[in-house]
C-alpha cells in the first residue's frame, strides 16, 4: 500500500445482485487490507439475504434508518452513526424502513471479492 489519496468523483455507482446500489470508494490490488463501498437503498427496499465467506464487513451507516437482520439474531433498528459489525459467513441483509435513502459504507477485511458472495435465498 502507498500514501496516496483515491478521488470518488469519477466513480459511478451501479445495480447490484443484492438489491442495492454500490459505488466502489477503494476496492482494489493496491490495498490488500480493506475494501470500502458505498450503498445505497431506496425507501422500502432490502438487500438480499447472503453471507460472506472469509470476509468480515462492517457497516457504517451514514444516512437514513433501517433494520439489519445478523444470523438467528432477532432484527436491530438501526440509525446514522451506528456501526454494524458481521463476523464471517454470518448471513446479512438489510432493509430500509425510513422515507429517504439508506446509505451507509460497507468496510471489508480482507477486501470483498465478487467469489466471497454467498446468496442465501
Amino acid at each position: 500500500m502507498k500514501a496516496e489519496v483515491l478521488r470518488g468523483g469519477a466513480k459511478e455507482e451501479f445495480e447490484t445482485q443484492e438489491r442495492c446500489r454500490i459505488l466502489e470508494v477503494a476496492n482494489d490490488p493496491d490495498d490488500e487490507f480493506v475494501s470500502i463501498a458505498r450503498a445505497r437503498i431506496a425507501s422500502g427496499g432490502v438487500t438480499a439475504l447472503h453471507a460472506l465467506r472469509g470476509v468480515a464487513e462492517r457497516y457504517l451507516i451514514v444516512s437514513g434508518k433501517g433494520r439489519v437482520e445478523l444470523g438467528g439474531q432477532a432484527p436491530l433498528e438501526v440509525f446514522e452513526g451506528d456501526v454494524v459489525r458481521i463476523p464471517p459467513g454470518v448471513a446479512q441483509r438489510i432493509a430500509n424502513t425510513g422515507t429517504g435513502d439508506l446509505i451507509f459504507y460497507c468496510i471489508c477485511t480482507p477486501p470483498f471479492r465478487q467469489d466471497c458472495y454467498q446468496a442465501l435465498e
